[in-house]
């Protein structure tokens, strides 16, 4: 079928774009296509229970990833599978999305959305402390201390900034949202080893992974919906948050002359995302989550900045 005149004009502007615009184009699609997540989460929950959230999300992204995974002509990768790369799959996609997206869900589930969030921002300070034993890499004074400012920020908001009384508001979500940071990390360290494409790992993980989520419904939940939001819900965040943001991300990095300029684009996410909770979901944003929130940054900016003068 030919292109209509208005899209074939679109796609030889964008062609015309520099390498570099283009990264900026797909990397700030990313970044506000993951501030609307945090909300759809909160939202689609009020609806169906975590567990019914995943699987009809991953369902979706299924879907999504076959289609991404055709466009790019691909498909073919899948007929060249080694019984080495199939256990693979199968092991990742037990990790994500099974268990890394079941306990965010449950972490959402039982805190506000301000919280969940925030907190998990924290992946990138626990990615860096699994990488000492699993990498065999170094942390640097500088890295200790930002490690320690982010999760002086994970007490200010979990206690409401109330530090004084050591008292968490809800110590089990707080614990699931920090947990799910580990997963996520082990995800991504795993990954790091990984020489097959990985739009095509990405599809074969989830497909086996909601094989997983399939078998574990009629145990933890039920297949039956109640509410046609929450359907619409999961198909938005089995598109966007499971889907082609993270093919976009992909292509910020392979057309970005500086991965480095691209990921400081990711901290707008957060702040994005917070406004985003207020409006749609109808929170009123703590001053302890800002301040943790801010603090949790810093660290991460900061444990950033010393890995990469590490490496000078």
């Amino acid at each position: 079928m030919n292109q209509s005149p208005l899209l074939s004009i679109g796609h030889k502007k964008f062609m015309e774009f520099s390498n570099q615009t283009k990264a900026y184009i797909y990397a700030l699609s990313a970044v506000a296509i993951w501030s609307t997540v945090a909300s759809a989460f909160k939202l689609s929950l009020q609806y169906m229970d975590p567990v019914q959230l995943l699987l009809y999300a991953s369902l979706t992204s299924v879907i999504v990833l076959f289609c991404v995974v055709a466009s790019q002509k691909k498909l073919h990768l899948l007929t060249r599978l080694t019984v080495k790369n199939t256990l693979i799959s199968m092991g990742m996609g037990a990790l994500n999305p099974l268990l890394y997206y079941l306990i965010l869900f449950k972490a959402y589930d039982l805190l506000p959305a301000q919280e969940a969030q925030a907190l998990n921002y924290t992946w990138a300070i626990t990615m860096a402390l699994l990488s000492i034993p699993l990498l065999g890499q170094k942390l640097g004074k500088q890295q200790i201390v930002a490690i320690g400012i982010s999760y002086a920020g994970i007490v200010v908001i979990a206690t409401h900034g109330e530090i004084h009384l050591s008292h968490f508001s809800d110590p089990l979500g707080t614990a699931l949202a920090l947990v799910s940071t580990v997963i996520w990390s082990l995800y991504w360290i795993f990954n790091t080893r990984d020489r097959f494409d990985p739009c095509v790992r990405l599809f074969l993980n989830f497909c086996f992974g909601t094989v997983y989520i399939l078998l574990c419904t009629p145990c933890l939940s039920s297949f039956v919906l109640t509410s046609v939001q929450g359907l619409f819900g999961a198909i938005y965040v089995g598109i966007f948050e499971m889907g082609i943001t993270f093919v976009f991300w992909l292509m910020a990095l392979k057309h970005t002359t500086s991965a480095a300029r691209i990921s400081q684009l990711i901290y707008l996410s957060p702040l994005i995302s917070l406004g985003l909770i207020h409006l749609l979901v109808g929170e009123t944003i703590l001053p302890s989550t800002l301040i943790g929130l801010t603090l949790i940054l810093l660290g991460v900016m900061g444990q950033g900045k010393s890995r990469m003068q590490d490496k000078k």
